[in-house]
């Protein structure tokens, strides 16, 4: 039964790769499904040696099984599939096994009665061993000690390790304060065969972990009364040593985040020494001291990347500037990129080498704004291409809008980095939708496929995505900009981004829609509130509504951690008691009766970012005064929609709602 899935799936993903590349013509534009359904290919990893590639596929109407191909052949050489549950994550332990998790796409998370667990199996699908136990309940040490089995809350570490044993690292969160909030992640060396565990020594209460480039690990940060402080396993002694410790949020100081191991002797992180933008610079191990030259920076974002290990040495760093991006360091592998970006011309092409090359295979994921993912091996030696698959086949890129980034001033004078997507017919004076990003103190977007704006593009909306101060990548100016703006400058500058597009030509004044999530959805609220009359209409989700609702996590069991709401919340939003009269100014649920706008609000009932309270609260506030308001609730879902089924139906609901206000259907 294994193999008959899987031949049937490698043969189905190269066929419908392939139909999306050569962008076949499609006469009505895609349905909803085609964006919001399960991706048909997921996930890809090569092997240590790059003979193998190991990939994740399943449609929405079945189950995610992973596959094993071999890459000279394209031939099946194994994988794994379980009957009513979902392969999850998966990594490779060395060239013959891997280690994988369990998920159920069909169940939201808070509806999930079991956690991912963790199975390692050879690559033909054979000497499947149990390492980590699925079911949340408290086992016995001796028990566990008995079966080798380890308890449910061990997950896989986000880095591949040496992949030249049975071992690997996995995490182990401890959670404290009824479940709310990690209280440390302590770390497991794990032998995948035998299933035998054990602790690494550490210093502190762990809050992360870092590998270095030989796969063990080096680095330990914990956060400690607003302090963080970076660890360092020294191998000349065996011992920790502390390298640094500043303030987790003075944002003026000078703090760095580990970024991964240059050699034996430098580190590489990412800090602000000179200027307005972060890059990313070495430190010498054995002094903590940072050079201050950086060895990458860029002018209009800050550093955002990370490394490239092969042959247990850096080759690489992979980069976000507008779009992603690579500093090669081997000259192999940067001659290899620019006969790749000749091949696939006009694409964006992440090439990725083996742990420990053997054959000449890279693995090669290519996409553009217009093109979804698409995930295919390069031989360096003969030049040859071979498509695994693509995550959206249905899409054709020929159909997809034409994205843009720019910079528009903001009525104080500040810079702001506006997104700018407009169908593929292009046009003027278009119906336009205002998407928001959530955080907000990240970076929102950058360029590439996004089934969201492309979605509304599609629908003939042209989609404007401001990055408002407080918004990070683009450096500490825009990000300082934005503390304690909630509904006052950050709300103006989404406000002046809409006033950019309409004076370009862009956008017909009076069909502007707002739309977002989570914080998102917040600044949805209070676009309504504050400017009535550059909005038609609004759609929030997962919204939050009101900032002290959100500070008493306590009560409300958010999973914001303590250390957030004791130490960065007063930095970044204000104090309950000293701010209180400017957060009823700018709470969308103490101003609810000045919504007068029509507005769709949905929200998860497992949310536990912004807890259900926020939703119900506003509904009621909504309701008493008669607003032109439409309301959903996905039962079981958390902070946003993580079931397919769930956003296909918003989204869809989200179109005729659009269409109502500001589209073909308007009155």
């Amino acid at each position: 039964m294994l193999k008959q899935f899987l031949r049937s799936r490698c043969q189905h993903y190269l066929l419908v790769g392939g139909a999306a590349i050569a962008g076949l013509a499609q006469a009505a534009p895609p349905p909803v499904q085609h964006f919001f359904e399960s991706a048909q290919f997921k996930q890809a990893q090569i092997s240590p040696s790059g003979r193998y590639v190991a990939v994740k596929v399943g449609g929405n109407n079945e189950r995610d099984g992973m596959i094993v191909i071999d890459s000279d052949t394209g031939a099946m050489a194994g994988g794994a599939r379980w009957d009513g549950l979902d392969i999850g994550s998966f990594r490779w332990v060395n060239d013959n096994r891997l280690v994988y998790t369990l998920d159920d796409k069909k169940v939201a998370p808070g509806d999930m009665l079991f956690a991912p667990g963790m199975f390692a199996i050879d690559r033909d699908g054979s000497n499947r061993r149990q390492l980590v136990e699925q079911g949340r309940s408290d086992f016995g040490a001796s028990t566990q000690i008995a079966r080798k089995i380890q308890p449910w809350n061990t997950f896989l570490l986000n880095a591949p390790g040496a992949q030249d044993s049975e071992f690997i690292y996995a995490q182990q969160p401890v959670w404290g304060d009824r479940g709310r909030v990690i209280q440390r992640t302590n770390l497991v060396r794990l032998n995948t065969s035998t299933g035998i565990a054990t602790f690494v020594d550490r210093p502190t209460a762990p809050d992360y972990w870092m590998l270095d480039h030989k796969g063990e690990p080096r680095i330990m940060g914990s956060l400690l009364n607003g302090r963080t402080t970076i660890h360092y396993h020294d191998p000349a002694t065996d011992k920790w040593r502390d390298l640094a410790t500043f303030e987790a949020y003075n944002f003026e100081g000078e703090g760095f985040d580990p970024v991964g191991f240059m050699d034996d002797k430098f580190m590489l992180v990412q800090t602000r020494l000179n200027g307005d933008k972060t890059a990313l610079h070495r430190l010498e191990l054995a002094s903590g001291k940072v050079d201050p030259k950086p060895l990458l920076a860029l002018a209009d974002f800050d550093f955002s990347g990370n490394v490239v290990y092969s042959n247990k040495r850096l080759v690489g760093i992979h980069y976000v500037g507008d779009a992603r991006d690579t500093l090669w360091f081997d000259p192999a592998l940067k001659a290899a990129q620019i006969e790749v970006d000749k091949k696939l011309p006009g694409l964006i092409n992440i090439l990725t080498p083996p742990a420990a090359p053997e054959v000449p295979w890279i693995l090669v994921v290519s996409y553009s704004d217009r093109q979804p993912n698409t995930y295919l091996l390069y031989n360096s030696k003969n030049g040859q291409i071979k498509l695994l698959g693509s995550a959206h086949s249905h899409i054709n890129p020929n159909m997809m809008g034409r994205q843009s980034m720019t910079k528009i001033q903001a009525r104080d004078g500040l810079q702001i980095p506006v997104w700018l997507t407009m169908p593929a017919k292009g046009g003027k004076k278009l119906p336009m939708v205002v998407v928001v990003h959530g955080g907000p103190y990240v970076r929102g977007t950058d360029y590439g496929w996004d089934p969201i704006g492309q979605f509304l593009a599609s629908r003939g909306y042209a989609v404007l995505e401001p990055e408002f101060r407080g918004s990070t990548g683009y450096g500490f100016g825009l990000f300082k900009a934005g503390m304690k703006q909630w509904g006052l400058s950050m709300q103006d500058d989404i406000a002046d981004s809409v006033k950019w597009a309409v004076a370009q030509g862009h956008a017909d004044p009076d069909r502007v829609c707002i739309l977002g999530g989570s914080y998102g959805g917040y600044a949805t609220l209070m676009g309504l509130v504050k400017d009535p009359d550059l909005y038609r209409c609004g759609v929030a989700y997962a919204a939050v509504t009101d900032i002290p609702l959100m500070l008493d996590g306590m009560m409300w069991l958010s999973d914001a951690p303590d250390e957030y709401r004791k130490f960065g919340a007063p930095v970044l939003l204000g104090d309950a008691s000293n701010d209180a009269e400017r957060f009823t100014a700018t709470s969308p649920l103490q101003q609810a009766a000045r919504i007068k706008r029509p507005l769709l609000l949905a929200h998860g009932s497992d949310d536990r970012r912004v807890p259900r309270v926020h939703y119900t609260k506003m509904r009621s506030a909504l309701e008493a005064n008669k607003a032109n308001a439409e309301f959903m609730e996905y039962t079981g879902e958390g902070h946003g929609w993580s079931r397919s089924a769930s956003s296909v139906d918003f989204w869809a609901r989200v179109e005729k709602f659009l269409d109502k206000h500001i589209g073909a259907a308007r009155q």
